[in-house]
Order: structure tokens, then C-alpha cells, then sequence
């Protein structure tokens, strides 16, 4: 039986699939595949790495501009990962290797976008920064990993936060944010405490706080999800005695 955090994301993602059925419908009559737009997701996410990169070697440590349009092609991007799923259902072209290959990709899409952001904060010199979103990639895989090796042994395994729509949101919604606010107040400004000498947050912020909230709770995600799947494959094991 869904929990009541279950049955809130579904309810979302029922209200987004009426939103986005006329895309699909015209997707399906332009002859994409669910595989071809698993591949748009995976290119489109290359193009982050590429703005990130580019942030990284042209732009200055004050110029945030690339991270916002950086989380603005992630938030476009992460709609593929809706529309391939959509795609094979309205369009009944759902094949097990279809399954597969989007979980395959979506992991390399994941992969490679917190390529771009480490390579970024690396290059500025946002070193714990750069630590943290490594962590955040770590504990993303491990979320993703947990489910499908549960789900292989016959156990059911999908609560918990920060599951790939909400870690897709969180890195694109503060992007964007940052870029935004550093166009208003300046990719440097800073807020000192009075007494202290050093600043305590400054505009970069608004995207690596996030990140390093996200390096907390898909870790925890990824263990509570082990310790739930130990739970339920113990009881099966003593099932069969």
C-alpha cells in the first residue's frame, strides 16, 4: 500500500503528464522513439557540462551567469526524462530493453552533469564546494544503485527523498537562482558578520548550500533504503524456512 509520500508523487506526476501528453503526442507523430528521446536527454545533458566547462576556462569566479544557464538546459533536460517514459506508453512501444537503456542513460546523463559542476567549482576554487557535489554524485548513484539491486532480489524499494526528479529540481531550480541573483547583486558579494572576518555566505551559495544538503540526504536516502531492504529480504528469507 503507497505511503502518503508516495501517493503526493504520484499525484504530481499525474498533474505533469496532463501538461505534457501534447508534447508526446507530437513527439510520437514526428517518429521519436522512447530511445531517441532518452538520447536527447543524455545530449542535452552533455550541453550542461559543456555551459559548466565553459564557465569554467572563460568566465571569472564572479561571473555566475554560466551557472544559471547552465540549470536552466538541466531543468529543459530533465523533461526527458518524463517524455521517454510517456513517449512509450501513449505511443505502446514499452520494450524491456526501453527500460533498461533509460536507466542506463540516465545514469551516464547524471554522471556527466556532475562532471561539469566539479570541473566547475574545481576551476574557481570552490574546494569543499567541489567535495560536496562529489559526495551528492556518490550518494545519487548509491539512491539509484540501492533500488534496482532490491528490486532484482524481488523487494520493492522506492521511498525516501531525493529520488532523480527531485535531485534534477534542486540542482536546476538553485542554478538558476544563483544566476539570477548574481545579475541583480553581483556574483560577488558576500554578507560578513560583524566581529568575524571572514564572510559566511556569499551569491555562490544559493547553488552550493543546496548541493551539500543534497550530499546529506542522498546518502541517507541510499542507507535508510538498505536498511529498509534488509528489513523485508530478512522476513523473505525466514519465509522460506
Amino acid at each position: 500500500m503507497p505511503n502518503k509520500e508516495q501517493s503526493i508523487r504520484v499525484q504530481l506526476q499525474q498533474g505533469i503528464y496532463i501538461i505534457i501528453d501534447p508534447l508526446v503526442r507530437l513527439l510520437i507523430k514526428l517518429g521519436l522513439t522512447p530511445n531517441m528521446v532518452t538520447v536527447i536527454g543524455l545530449l542535452l545533458n552533455i550541453g550542461v557540462t559543456v555551459i559548466f566547462i565553459q564557465g569554467a576556462e572563460i568566465g571569472n569566479r564572479g561571473d555566475l551567469s554560466y551557472v544559471g544557464w547552465a540549470g536552466a538546459l538541466v531543468l529543459f533536460a530533465g523533461l526527458f526524462d518524463m517524455l521517454d517514459g510517456q513517449v512509450a506508453r501513449i505511443g505502446k512501444m514499452s520494450s524491456s530493453f526501453g527500460a533498461l537503456f533509460d536507466s542506463v542513460l540516465d545514469r551516464y546523463s547524471e554522471l556527466v552533469l556532475f562532471l561539469g559542476i566539479c570541473y566547475y567549482l574545481v576551476a574557481h576554487h570552490y574546494f569543499f564546494s567541489s567535495l560536496f557535489a562529489f559526495v551528492s554524485m556518490i550518494g545519487s548513484m548509491m539512491v539509484s544503485y540501492t533500488r534496482a539491486r532490491a528490486e532484482g532480489l524481488g523487494i520493492e524499494c522506492k521511498d525516501g527523498l531525493m529520488q532523480r526528479p527531485e535531485r534534477v529540481i534542486t540542482i536546476a531550480v538553485s542554478a538558476i537562482a544563483c544566476g539570477v541573483t548574481a545579475h541583480y547583486i553581483g556574483g560577488d558579494s558576500k554578507l560578513f558578520i560583524p566581529g568575524i572576518k571572514f564572510h559566511v555566505l556569499e551569491t555562490m551559495s544559493i547553488f552550493t548550500i543546496p548541493l551539500t544538503l543534497m550530499a546529506v540526504l542522498t546518502n541517507y536516502t541510499a542507507i535508510k533504503r538498505l536498511m529498509d531492504a534488509k528489513k523485508a529480504l530478512d522476513a523473505k528469507d525466514r519465509s522460506k524456512k
